[in-house]
This record gives C-alpha cells, structure tokens and sequence, in this order.
C-alpha cells in the first residue's frame, strides 16, 4: 500500500529511472507490469461484470458480492493504468490512495464471498430465510463505507505498519475456517448435488490459494529491508485483480465445472493406482514379513489411507 510504495520509490535523480509515478532501479519494471494487467485485466473484469448481471436474482446473491469485488479491482486496474501514464505527484499520489482503497475493499469481499459458501452449507436453513437482494445490497454498503473509514484511519495513524499488517493477516485464519467448516458440513450432507460441492469446495480453496501467494507476501515486506522483496510484493499485490477473475471462473458453471472435474477425476485415478499398489504390496507383504511368516503390520509397511 502506500509504505510500499514508498519502499519502491525514491526522490529522483538525473540516475534515477522515472517510469510513469514508479522510480528508482524497479521503476520500469513496474510500469511494465502495471501496463499488462491494466491493460489485459480492464476489459476483461468489464465483460465479467456485465456477464454477471445478466444472473443476478432475488435467491442468488452472490454475483452481487462478486460484482462489488470486480468493481474493486476496475479501481485499482483504471489506477494502476493511469500511474503508468502520468508522473504528476498529485496526481500518482491521488490514484495511489484510491489503488490502496480498491485493494482493502477486495480482501473484504473475498472475506464475504468465503463467508456466503459457508453460511449456505453449514446453516442452509438459518441462511435461507435471510438471503435476499436487499440484505446483500446493504452489506456491499457498509463494507464499502467500512473500508473507507479504515482507510482514513490508517492515513492518519503515525505507525501506519500495525494496522495495515492486522489488516492483512486477519482474513487468513479466516479463510482457513471456512474451508474447514465448509468441507465438514459437505461431507455430512446429501442435500448438495456433487458438482455443486465440487465448485463451492473450489472456490474456497482458491481464495485461500489467492490470498496465501498474493496477499501474505505483503507482510513480508513490512518487516523487510531488501528491495527485492519489495518490488516481488508490489508486483504480486498488482496482479491480485487478475486472479479475482479466475475465482470468477471458477464460480461460474461451464468451464469452471470442466476444470474442477478434470482435477477430481485426475485426483481418483492417482488414488486409485495408488490404493491398488497399496493392496498388492499387503498382499505379497514385506520382506522382513515373509521371512518371518508374520502378518502383523509393523512400522515398515503400507499404511492404507
């Protein structure tokens, strides 16, 4: 966010690389990298919104959530555009804040999504009764009212570090849970058609995939020195919209379904082969076991999983 960006920035010198709002040595690396998702992401992230509307019904709310999360990342995409073609501070320092607020407001969606595939499976009946345009139109207004509170609170804060590391490490342990509690209560269920599982199952362990490679390096970064951790942090930050568009493919059924179904049968078959292997090796026993004419199952053999 803004203390990265300073990191990756420095006062310009007539040695220094000026690329856009980026300076220093990774200026234009950076500017390179902006341009390409900008410039791939934008129009992309426009058609998935569009797309999405088309669904969006009074029992299905959470294209809604996944709207608000793609109009995050048109703001920090349209940003990181214009940082690339302009090197006026006002300017950089203006569409650096609203890059920063697009990304707060993401995470909290992604938290909200992960929230939503929870709530429907582990209390359908809870979640039933409550799930409404209404309610999720004021929820997308108070996290986008929330975040922005945030936000000033943390430019005004001397330490902005704390809060922007809180802020970062929070949803975490949270994505975690509801995966956990998620695959649980599918397990226990018979009410969810199989591919349905299979895509509420993918999307959560993609956001938490998303979030452990793109988000969680950032944290490093505040607690390093090194330039190029720096710049690996800011460039991955940068592609977190594209990656929000993949969890959009996923959520949606045709491809992603094809894809999520491709993995599970590859995933059967590696189990399969290997739970044959596992019978034969039982079978035929080990050679200490044959030796000895025991069946018993020591700590040298197979344990079937």
């Amino acid at each position: 966010m803004k203390n990265m960006e300073n990191h990756t920035s420095v006062k310009s010198s007539p040695h220094n690389n000026t690329c856009g709002c980026h300076e220093g040595d990774y200026g234009c690396a950076i500017y390179v990298t902006s341009l390409l998702f900008g410039g791939v992401g934008l129009p992309l992230a426009l058609v998935a919104i569009i797309a999405l509307r088309s669904v969006v019904r009074a029992d299905h709310v959470v294209p809604v959530y996944v709207i608000n999360l793609l109009i995050s990342d048109l703001l920090q995409l349209s940003s990181c555009i214009v940082r690339a073609a302009t090197n006026e501070k006002k300017i950089c320092n203006n569409f650096r804040n609203i890059q920063n607020y697009g990304l707060m407001v993401s995470i909290c969606f992604m938290v909200i999504i992960s929230l939503e595939r929870y709530l429907c499976v582990a209390w359908p009946l809870w979640y039933r009764l409550r799930r409404n345009i209404r309610t999720s139109v004021k929820v997308c207004i108070v996290t986008w009212l929330l975040c922005l509170l945030l936000y000033i609170i943390n430019e005004l804060l001397v330490e902005k570090d704390i809060l922007l590391a809180i802020f970062l490490l929070l949803p975490f342990p949270l994505f975690i849970f509801f995966l956990c509690g998620t695959h649980k209560a599918l397990i226990r269920t018979h009410s969810v058609h199989t591919v349905e599982k299979r895509r509420i199952i993918g999307v959560l362990v993609l956001v938490l995939i998303i979030y452990t490679l793109l988000f969680l390096p950032d944290i490093i970064f505040l607690s390093s020195e090194n330039k190029n951790v720096h710049v690996t942090a800011y460039i991955l930050i940068d592609f977190s919209p594209l990656a929000d568009l993949i969890l959009y493919i996923f959520m949606r059924k045709g491809i992603g379904d094809r894809i999520l179904a491709y993995l599970c049968s590859k995933m059967l078959r590696n189990s399969h082969s290997q739970s044959v292997e596992n019978s034969a090796m039982m079978e035929l026993g080990s050679p200490v076991e044959t030796c000895n004419g025991e069946g018993d199952n020591k700590s040298g053999d197979v344990v079937r999983f």
